[in-house]
């Protein structure tokens, strides 16, 4: 198969995967598809990303976090449920950070930058077999699951990423795209003054 039939054919299969098996992921495996995924784009002299990892027993400080921002009643109705989800349902969580920026032109380039690596990451991931879902759930702005995790003062997550092994029939189905077409504003001529 020619390398662009291939790519085509892994950006149109990629599916959001929320249910994983209970298959240990290699952290080596998320190393490796880590290196790949940072030659996404950026604009600024240094790579705007970081990463904090969680595999293995520390799932369990990952939990922690998330149910320190429970209210007293959701974590007394679903806490046992969500540890056991986190600590045992998901194999991998990675969590990915930018610093803050006030200018607003430079942060839109990390942030970009940090989003063309995640997809990057899912797409290579797909082809490894592995699931990833990209939550942006409130806890990631709540201080106290930042710094249970390690989030540093000035930085931003950009997205939690839960990663596993899945059964194929377990990946959610596609969607239709509108097509570009109707999406699309062709301008092919200059202006006549």
């Amino acid at each position: 198969m020619e390398p662009y039939e291939a790519i085509r054919q892994t950006i149109r299969k990629r599916r959001t995967v929320n249910q994983f098996t209970a298959d240990p992921v290699p952290v080596p495996l998320i190393l490796e598809l880590l290196e790949e995924a940072v030659w996404a784009p950026f604009h600024s002299r240094r790579e705007p990303w970081r990463f904090l990892l969680f595999a293995g027993e520390g799932r369990r400080q990952f939990s922690d976090a998330v149910l320190a921002t429970y209210p007293a009643d959701k974590l007394k109705q679903y806490g046992e449920k969500v540890a056991e989800a986190y600590c045992k349902g998901v194999p991998i969580h990675l969590v990915v950070l930018i610093d803050e920026e006030p200018r607003p032109k430079e942060w839109e380039e990390a942030f970009s930058a940090a989003s063309a690596l995640i997809q990057n990451l899912q797409l290579l991931a797909w082809e490894r077999k592995l699931g990833v879902v990209w939550k942006t759930n409130e806890y990631n702005w709540d201080p106290r699951f930042r710094e249970a995790v390690g989030v540093k003062p000035g930085q931003k997550v950009v997205g939690t990423l839960h990663m596993g092994y899945f059964e194929e029939d377990k990946a959610r189905r596609a969607r239709p795209r509108t097509p570009v077409r109707e999406l699309l504003t062709l301008i092919e001529d200059a202006p006549t003054q």
